[in-house]
């Protein structure tokens, strides 16, 4: 078996457009087998760079065998001769390919992936509404008023999650977003009044019965980081993520030393090498890496058996298309060392589910592994027929 073209597309998430554009990689073969696979650089800037990279790099993989899964990857890494730098951009180009010629190997076989991965450790997993600040199914957010925090809570636990992730820095009392300035440094009294007053009502309203999640998304550092992360400890919080940017793991293990909430962080760490020193460190102890950027499933394998060995567990970053979570949910199921699974609020909007065949969503707070064959995802006609962009590679090029 051979590939012959990789179609790679960005596709139109129309009211998510703005600040998402999935980048989607179809990989086809001389036997009319195909695999489907994402860039994680969909949300935010960086879509368009993500698109051209794939391109680029599915010049390399053309007439190769796509069952060859471990010769291919370390080729686009090498070959590339970016690839060997690390940075988001280029992890997320060898991520998509790689995911699509895994879906591929699956197909082939006729077994879903986590068989290829070692076969299944369990039949479902457990999972956390995320990002409660923005909303939730139909409850479109964002929120500012404390008792509003307390509601959309109660509102995710009536659905039967046990767990909520809420990013308490990003908008004021009035719903307006936050300069990143005001969650830097020494913190005004005001603004963590407001973030233990938030916290607090959820707690004292709703118990102690379900574990949050607090999310930074990096806007803390570590002086500000520590000091939300009392509040963290205060209130019985299950993990603190990204309290502080990820380029030095250093500032990550000062506020692990001050604090006893777990860390965690992940979904902008790249590769092997990048996870390294979080994990000698005792840096984190909940890795989070997106499948779609970390090097696809045969890297992102690879971290989460590192992780093993320094006692963290998983849980990995999910925050692109349908393909992202089918690809993060083969992995999960997997491996020994999971913890928890991400379903993002964009995750529950028609403009997401649109763009791909199943419509996968939890049920009672916990989500079914996809058994077809391949990762159990591919793009809907829909998605194809509608995609912002659309490049056929079929050339090959050697590489450096």
């Amino acid at each position: 078996m051979k590939i012959t073209k990789v179609d790679v597309y960005m596709l139109d998430a129309t009211v998510q457009r703005a600040s998402r554009r999935p980048i989607i990689t179809r990989v086809h073969t001389d036997e009319g087998l195909y695999g489907d696979g994402e860039a994680g650089i969909a949300l935010g800037t960086g879509a368009p760079a993500a698109y051209g990279m794939v391109k680029d790099l599915a010049r390399l993989i053309i007439g190769m065998d796509p069952m060859n899964t471990e010769q291919i990857w370390h080729r686009l890494f090498k070959s590339s001769f970016w690839g060997m730098g690390g940075g988001p951009v280029v992890f997320a180009g060898i991520s998509a390919l790689d995911i699509a010629l895994w879906d591929i190997k699956g197909k082939a076989l006729g077994v879903p992936v986590y068989q290829l991965l070692g076969g299944k450790c369990r039949d479902d997993v457990r999972c956390y509404a995320s990002q409660l600040q923005f909303g939730w199914y139909d409850k479109i957010g964002p929120w500012g008023k404390t008792e509003d925090y307390v509601k959309i809570v109660e509102y995710a636990l009536s659905q039967g999650y046990d767990c909520v992730k809420i990013d308490f820095t990003q908008f004021d009392r009035d719903a307006k977003r936050l300069p990143t300035t005001v969650a830097e440094g020494i913190l005004t009294r005001p603004f963590i009044n407001m973030i233990d007053e938030r916290m607090g009502a959820i707690r004292k309203e709703l118990g102690y019965d379900f574990d949050i999640i607090v999310e930074n998304h990096c806007r803390t550092d570590a002086i500000s980081g520590v000091m939300l992360g009392e509040l963290c400890d205060k209130y019985k919080v299950m993990a603190y993520e990204e309290p502080a940017i990820p380029l030095n793991p250093d500032m990550h293990k000062v506020i692990r030393n001050k604090i006893h909430t777990p860390i965690a962080s992940g979904e902008r760490i790249f590769g092997t090498w990048g996870f390294y020193n979080f994990f000698k460190q005792d840096a984190v102890q909940l890795i989070q890496p997106d499948i779609c950027n970390c090097g696809g499933l045969t890297e992102g394998k690879k971290i989460c058996d590192m992780a093993a060995v320094f006692d963290a567990t998983v849980q990995a970053h999910c925050a692109g298309s349908p393909i992202s979570t089918a690809a993060a949910l083969q992995l999960e199921a997997a491996i020994p060392n999971f913890c928890i699974h991400e379903h993002h609020f964009r995750s529950t909007q028609p403009a997401l589910t649109v763009l791909c065949e199943y419509d996968y969503q939890p049920k009672n707070g916990r989500y079914g592994i996809p058994n077809i064959p391949g990762i159990g995802q591919e793009l809907s006609q829909h998605a194809i027929d509608t995609a912002l962009m659309h490049d056929c590679v079929d050339e090959f090029w050697r590489g450096l």
